[in-house]
């Protein structure tokens, strides 16, 4: 049985927001500038993250792992951040229950933040536009510290502004990478079954509990 927090803390991508139709479309049509071939959604599912910078660097040699030469990286990176500005909620959406979680989680008083590995300048405009930006008191984004997950300073520098405790905290995500950045800071952590995270079941990792839905949150907390 889960602690009941004060805070909870939320993941962007693979969490919240199915954003892969918008990334697969930049990728696709970066690669098609770059006169190679497009790889389509299904691929880049397996990619996204761990933030834009790698997506371009796993799009460029084609896999998860593995590094492109610099002189591609350079012309493709330019070119995807200026397709995702104009591109960042065209075609991303809500998942199910998300709605429904957080208004549970504001009629329960808890505390809400985001901490997404996506830059501030995509994070911002997505939720915005996806209507759900003004449920946090903080968003945590990946350029706003030195640091992103899987590292645990983001998830403590939302904790000292909600001046709560590691033990009063719960994270809630989809990847190897919230599960890591959670047991460092301390964190109970949540994880999506329908997320990102690379094309591995995310209870391999060990999180406090797995859901299908952010509306099974009464049944935890």
């Amino acid at each position: 049985m889960l602690k009941k927090p004060k805070m909870i803390l939320i993941d962007v991508d693979g969490t919240l927001v199915d954003s892969v139709p918008d990334l697969a479309y930049c990728v696709d049509e970066m690669m098609r500038r770059l006169g190679r071939p497009a790889h389509g959604e299904a691929l880049v599912r397996n990619w996204v993250g761990n933030g834009v910078e790698r997506l371009v660097r796993r799009a460029l040699v084609g896999q998860l792992d593995g590094e492109p030469s610099d002189d591609d990286y350079a012309r493709a990176y330019p070119m995807f951040l200026e397709l995702y500005a104009d591109n960042t909620s065209k075609r991303s959406c809500l998942y199910p229950g998300v709605r429904e979680g957080l208004a549970y989680m504001k009629s329960q008083g808890y505390r809400l933040g985001c901490v997404t590995n996506k830059a501030a300048q995509f994070t911002v405009p997505l939720l915005k536009d996806l209507g759900i930006y003004d449920d946090f008191g903080i968003v945590v984004s990946g350029d706003t510290l030195p640091v992103k997950k899987p590292d645990p300073q983001p998830l403590l520098h939302a904790a000292r502004y909600f001046e709560v405790t590691a033990d009063e905290s719960l994270m809630l995500g989809d990847s190897k990478s919230d599960v890591t950045a959670a047991r460092a800071a301390g964190f109970q952590i949540v994880c999506m079954s329908y997320g990102y995270n690379h094309g591995e079941d995310i209870r391999t990792y060990a999180p406090d509990a797995v859901i299908d839905s952010m509306a099974e949150l009464p049944t935890l907390i």
